[in-house]
């Protein structure tokens, strides 16, 4: 089974390692035919500490690092951010 794979925004890097990602969905809704938005936060491992708040980054599944982390940064992600 392949792994997921999500693109979000990183909104916390405080932590040592981690990094805490939004990730966004919109969805027509079924009764008012509106299209709505939804977010969702995910624990992302991430091992060299390159994420940059504000940066656009892919994470995907990985085995479980700890309690909350069951997503990492993809190789990668931490070239070209948007640090403008």
């Amino acid at each position: 089974m392949p792994k997921r794979v999500m693109e979000g925004v990183v909104v916390s890097t405080k932590q040592d390692k981690t990094a805490v990602v939004r990730v966004d969905r919109t969805f027509l809704h079924p009764l008012y035919k509106k299209i709505v938005r939804r977010s969702k936060k995910y624990h992302a491992h991430d091992e060299g500490n390159v994420a940059v708040e504000g940066q656009t980054v892919t994470i995907q599944e990985c085995p479980p690092r700890s309690k909350l982390k069951v997503w990492e940064l993809v190789e990668g992600a931490g070239a070209g951010g948007d640090d403008a």
